[in-house]
């Protein structure tokens, strides 16, 4: 009786501030002649933000990801291996190309085509030269900050970009994505922001192929290809890094 009084409670309080909500409910009950579902109020659950002009949606994971299948598409892998990236993006990928899925935290997920397991992304337990197609995507920021019950290591970043490096086979590559702007700083304790020239540091044996970002704000999508000097105008943009490492 106490949870359904507090919701009574929550959807007058919405009603009141809101008063659309009541508007739409009268209609809809005038127009709803086949009463196929049951309508109470113990059952209200009001959305009242949703009323807008244009879907919304977060610029760095939509458009991250979307960039990354498209990349490990025209690399066309036998299987191809991520560590800790949105889960949404093993998740589509395996429906085409078989993916193993490594996380601090496993992840239950439970599709064809998809492996997962944990795997500690400063020790890798993989071979030196073993992975052909790899990415790790909006992970390094975080690493050592603690946020995901991982130990506190303020070098935690560049330890694991060494075993991304370590692990990349020769002529192998590495999709990554980090947050990238004009100033390097830490968000204590959500993440960190990178420059341009930070990220390229954490790679010294590896060279880059392709610099892409999404910028914070702004109608247009990814900026292909870009010149870094291009940041110099971010504060948090999505930087989109493809690295490979050399055969010789």
């Amino acid at each position: 009786m106490i949870s359904i009084a507090k919701k009574i409670y929550w959807t007058g309080k919405n009603v009141l501030l809101f008063p659309f909500l009541l508007v739409d409910l009268i209609a809809f009950k005038r127009h709803d002649a086949t009463h196929r579902f049951s309508l109470r109020l113990k059952n209200i659950y009001p959305q009242i933000f949703d009323k807008t002009t244009l879907t919304g949606f977060d610029r760095h994971y939509v458009y991250h990801t979307s960039w990354a299948v498209r990349k490990v598409r025209d690399i066309n892998p036998s299987v191809h291996v991520d560590i800790a990236s949105s889960l949404y993006f093993p998740g589509l990928l395996s429906a085409f190309i078989p993916v193993e899925f490594y996380d601090y935290r496993p992840a239950p997920l439970h599709l064809s085509g998809l492996t997962t397991a944990h795997a500690d992304l400063t020790d890798l337990h993989f071979a030196d030269n073993s992975i052909a197609s790899l990415s790790c995507m909006h992970t390094i920021e975080h690493i050592g900050l603690g946020r995901y019950g991982d130990p506190i290591d303020p070098d935690g970043d560049v330890k694991a970009c060494a075993e991304l490096a370590r692990v990349l086979q020769p002529g192998g590559s590495l999709i990554f994505v980090t947050p990238v702007g004009k100033e390097a700083m830490i968000q204590f304790n959500a993440h960190r922001i990178y420059t341009y020239d930070l990220v390229t540091t954490l790679f010294p044996t590896l060279r880059l192929k392709e610099f892409s970002y999404v910028p914070e704000f702004g109608p247009d999508g990814i900026h292909e290809h870009a010149d870094p000097a291009e940041l110099n105008t971010e504060r948090y943009a999505c930087g989109l890094f493809v690295f490979q490492k050399p055969t010789t």
